[in-house]
C-alpha cells in the first residue's frame, strides 16, 4: 500500500466515524489527516522525480563508460599481477626472473638486486650461481639498456 492509499485509509475512517470537525479534537485530527494526505502526495512526487533522475544518471554513465573505453581502451587501472595499484602488500612493481639452477634444474625467481650483486646460492641444491649481465652504454633514456639509434 502506498503512502497515499494510507492516508486515504485513515481519512476514510474518520469520516466512517462521522468525527465531529466543529470540536477542538476532531479540528485537530481533520487537519493531521490533511496534512498526511499533502505529505504522501509530496514523498510520491519526490519518488516520481527521483526515479526520473535515476535514469538520467544511469544513461550518464552508460555514456562516460563508452567515452572512457573509446578514450582509453583496453586500459585498466590494475597491475599485471591483477592487484590494485593502491596494494601496499604487491611487489609486481619489482622486476624478477625466473632462472633453471644448471645443476638440479629447478627453477628460481630471483630480483634485479640479486641480478645486480652478480650472484646467488642455489636455495635447493647451494650451488653458486652467478649472473653477468652486459651493460649498453649507448643508451641514454636511462630506462633500458639498448640503443634506441639502431630502431
Amino acid at each position: 500500500m502506498t503512502l497515499s492509499e494510507k492516508a486515504a485509509y485513515i481519512k476514510g475512517l474518520a469520516e466512517g466515524m462521522e468525527l465531529d470537525t466543529a470540536s477542538k479534537e476532531g479540528k485537530i485530527l481533520k487537519s493531521i489527516i490533511d496534512f498526511l494526505e499533502d505529505a504522501a502526495m509530496s514523498v510520491e512526487d519526490l519518488e516520481t522525480v527521483c526515479d526520473d533522475i535515476q535514469g538520467q544518471v544511469d544513461e550518464i554513465d552508460e555514456d562516460l563508460g563508452t567515452l572512457e573505453e573509446d578514450f582509453y581502451g583496453d586500459e585498466d587501472d590494475d597491475c599485471c599481477c591483477g592487484c590494485d595499484d593502491d596494494d601496499d602488500d604487491c611487489d609486481c612493481d619489482d622486476l624478477t626472473y625466473q632462472v633453471t639452477c644448471p645443476a638440479c634444474h629447478k627453477d628460481i625467481v630471483i630480483d634485479e638486486d640479486i641480478i645486480n650483486e652478480g650472484h646467488i646460492e642455489c636455495p635447493n641444491c647451494g650451488e653458486l650461481l652467478e649472473f653477468d649481465i652486459d651493460e649498453d652504454d649507448d643508451c641514454d633514456c636511462g630506462c633500458c639498456h639498448h640503443d634506441h639509434d639502431d630502431e
